[in-house]
């Protein structure tokens, strides 16, 4: 059982940055796959980007190529998100995922365990 806690969002200007964080409960945190996704109001949950187990693997959706990045501190059972060139469009409710094994994993279906969310709005 994995439990998940988001902190990090707020409100910024476009072109600002944010740094997500994700911290984690249980013993193996190593050994889940973890992702971000987000939900604007009125649209589905879309994937952002997602890391392996180890970190060593990262995928990332076209809209925020080049603009987010995740990592993983395994030691401190936490996963980041860093937003820079934030954009009005990026406006959501953004949410932390794991699910065991080793590769990386870009549908919401694919995962067991989530966050409650953590708002980040853009204003332009």
């Amino acid at each position: 059982q994995v439990q998940l806690v988001e902190s990090g969002g707020g409100l910024v200007q476009a072109g600002g940055s944010l740094r997500l964080s994700c911290a984690a409960s249980g013993r193996t945190f190593s050994s889940y796959a973890m992702g971000w996704f987000r939900q604007a109001p009125g649209k589905e949950r879309e994937f952002v980007a997602t890391i392996t187990w180890r970190g060593g693997r990262t995928f990332y959706a076209d809209s925020v190529k080049g603009r987010f990045t995740i990592s993983r501190d395994n030691a401190k059972n936490t996963v980041y998100l860093q937003m820079n060139s934030l954009k009005p469009e990026d406006t959501a409710v953004y949410y932390c995922a794991a699910r065991g094994g080793t590769y990386y994993y870009t549908v919401p279906k694919d995962y067991n365990y989530w966050g409650q969310g953590t708002q980040v709005t853009v204003a332009s």
